[in-house]
């Protein structure tokens, strides 16, 4: 079966509900047998991947990129950025890949408010999903407005904007 290799972005302030949309949605399209990759963007570099003490962690101290390979997972350390495409060529085969932050990337992109919209997303956006949270009078008319609380209204929005890669 050809794969539909869709790539959307989801962006947003912190704890404005981004993970918690992503998941639902990678959730949803799992259940319908799509397969999803999740890239998450780290601005700040303070997500741990690794303990001290532990052998990946010391491979990894060498400064050298490392794969650890294990029956279920492997975890890939690389001690470089990666752009969208080098991402796009080492998942490759699958159906949605959703990308969490990364403002600076051309991609179709959702921006998620809760409580307080923040217009720098503006230009950058396609779609705002929000909640009851939000005054819809104030999102320009240029971007689509979808429901936070209802994922199928985000998947149905990916799956006419992402873009194909």
């Amino acid at each position: 079966m050809n794969k539909k290799r869709l790539v959307v972005a989801f962006s947003g302030p912190s704890n404005s509900g981004k993970t918690t949309a992503i998941v639902k949605v990678a959730s949803i399209l799992q259940d319908q047998g799509f397969k999803v990759c999740i890239v998450k963007h780290d601005p700040k570099d303070k997500a741990m991947f690794d303990r001290e003490g532990k052998d990946s962690f010391k491979f990894s101290q060498t400064g050298a990129d490392v794969a650890v390979i294990s029956p279920n997972k492997t975890t890939l350390f690389k001690k470089s950025t990666s752009t969208i495409d080098e991402l796009i060529e080492l998942f490759k085969d699958f159906d949605y890949l959703l990308v969490e932050g990364l403002k600076t990337l051309e991609l179709p992109r959702i921006s998620i408010f809760r409580d307080r919209l923040d217009e720098s997303y503006f230009n950058v956006t396609d779609a705002i999903a929000c909640d009851e949270t939000i005054d819809e009078n104030d999102i320009p008319n240029n971007i689509e407005k979808l429901d936070l609380n209802n994922p199928e209204d985000l998947i149905s929005w990916i799956n006419k904007n992402a873009k194909r890669v």
